[in-house]
């Protein structure tokens, strides 16, 4: 196997890898009110019985409400569908990469800002920054073989092109 193949093989997987989270990350926030019964049935944690109880009311009497982590949902499915890009032409889409990695960022400065307005607790700010920070990860190993997969194209490119004299 050339370096070429093998490593647009481990693009894929680390692509892969970053999808699927990203996927089941967007399908969690669907089935909101049953997850917060199923961890408020495992953990007696005050702030989880509090959010699943806000839940709870808010489903039972203004479930409307509950629409926006749909959308919240379908955003991660649809962010997931332009990462395919990347695995179609990592070169000519790094800009996702780029992209994604700016969301990450932008993780950060949501959740100690909006965070405290919202009341909510800063250790769980924090978790939803690990969010950010863990996301970015794959993404900067990805960014870092796209580029060294950029840097073969190019030598082949050249080697490829006979010298004019």
């Amino acid at each position: 196997m050339s370096e070429r193949s093998a490593l647009q093989r481990r693009i894929r997987v680390w692509l892969a890898l970053f999808i699927v989270c990203l996927v089941l990350s967007g399908l969690t926030a669907f089935p909101l009110v049953s997850e917060l019964r199923w961890a408020n049935a495992l953990i007696d944690n005050e702030w989880l019985r509090r959010v699943g109880d806000g839940l709870d009311q808010a489903d039972a009497a203004y479930p409307f409400l509950l629409y926006g982590t749909d959308w919240l949902a379908f955003a991660h499915l649809v962010i997931a569908v332009f990462f395919y890009g990347v695995h179609r032409d990592p070169v000519r889409n790094i800009w996702i990469v780029d992209a994604g990695m700016i969301a990450c960022a932008g993780v950060i400065p949501v959740a100690l800002i909006c965070g405290p307005i919202r009341g909510i607790p800063l250790w769980w700010s924090v978790i939803d920054m690990a969010f950010g920070v863990f996301g970015v990860i794959p993404l900067l190993v990805l960014r870092r073989m796209i580029k060294r997969l950029e840097g073969l194209e190019g030598l082949e490119h050249r080697e490829a092109v006979p010298a004019t004299g």
